[in-house]
């Protein structure tokens, strides 16, 4: 059976990406930094709007407000940008000083590679996980659009299928993503938050109020009887995001179109697209890898 620790070859292979270095060696993290980990389409863009109106809530909590809430206005990813996209691949060293406190960014980095001053630091990592099925169905129509509207070809799924049970993918296998911030959330409550994308499906208010206590904003008796934390999953929910014209039109500096981030956000979606063989080879590799780890999905 194989260590459920993640592998020295991922570590050092994500380790010598020329995109992420500048970031490794220049982000001074702050005390109050919160930093949302993800792999790629685990829920990022719906946590991020989460903790986006959570930092903000009071800010734009007045209904009579002529002030407009920014994701109202603007996709969750230019007002939460990535430190090893946005941040740090065109500038080695890019100036913080426009952003507010808390400063709220992302990444997806595995633990292993975030900047030393992460760890040095006492900021804190919000970490959202999602069943591995779904993340890898959510991935390959990612993947697919952008890859027909670069080349008009596309992988098939059985062979993008036995890529990812091999581990190969950018940000490294899906099971050492995971166990680095599994581990440390054990080690570290305080420090860093592990969450599972079906359970916020399954009880968004209890693990919001969870996630609001964690970030240091927690909700008051009043604002919890005046609705709230109601109001804030109703404004980042998927049927009102992905109805907005900011997010139905437009692309991100990668030409990645906006609406690419909204497709269905359905926990079990992938039974649409994998016969129930291939979700066994998903689950088998994942049994494997887990093991003795306490994590299940």
């Amino acid at each position: 059976m194989q260590s459920s620790q993640p592998s020295q070859a991922c570590t050092d292979l994500i380790s010598s990406l020329p995109s992420d270095k500048a970031c490794q060696k220049h982000f001074q993290a702050h005390n109050f930094d919160i930093i949302l980990v993800t792999s790629p389409k685990f829920g990022t863009t719906w946590l991020k709007a989460i903790l986006f109106a959570l930092l903000n809530h009071a800010k734009y909590s007045d209904p009579n407000s002529e002030r407009c809430h920014p994701l109202q206005t603007r996709n969750p990813h230019d007002l939460v940008p990535y430190l090893e996209f946005q941040l740090y691949l065109q500038q080695e060293d890019p100036d913080h000083t426009t952003f507010a406190s808390p400063r709220f960014l992302a990444t997806h980095l595995p633990y292993s590679s975030l900047p030393q001053s992460t760890g040095d630091s006492n900021c804190k990592l919000v970490y959202l996980c999602r069943n591995p099925k779904d993340n890898f169905i959510s991935l390959w129509h990612f993947t697919k659009k952008m890859m027909l509207k670069e080349n008009g070809n596309q992988t098939p799924l059985p062979e993008c299928l036995d890529k990812f049970c091999q581990g190969l993918s950018m940000y490294g296998p899906h099971w050492d993503h995971v166990l680095g911030y599994h581990k440390m959330s054990l080690e570290m409550p305080e420090k860093v938050l592990f969450m599972k994308y079906e359970e916020m499906k399954e009880d968004p208010c209890v693990h919001v109020r969870r996630l609001a206590d964690f970030v240091g904003c927690p909700f008051s008796e009043e604002e919890l009887r005046g609705g709230t934390l109601e109001g804030i999953l109703r404004m980042c929910s998927f049927d009102n995001l992905s109805t907005l014209e900011v997010n139905k039109s437009g692309s991100r500096w990668t030409r990645v179109e906006n609406k690419s981030f909204f497709r269905r956000g359905e926990v079990g979606d992938w039974v649409n697209y994998m016969s129930a063989e291939m979700g066994e080879k998903i689950d088998g590799v994942m049994e494997e890898k887990l093991h003795d780890s306490g994590l299940k999905f």
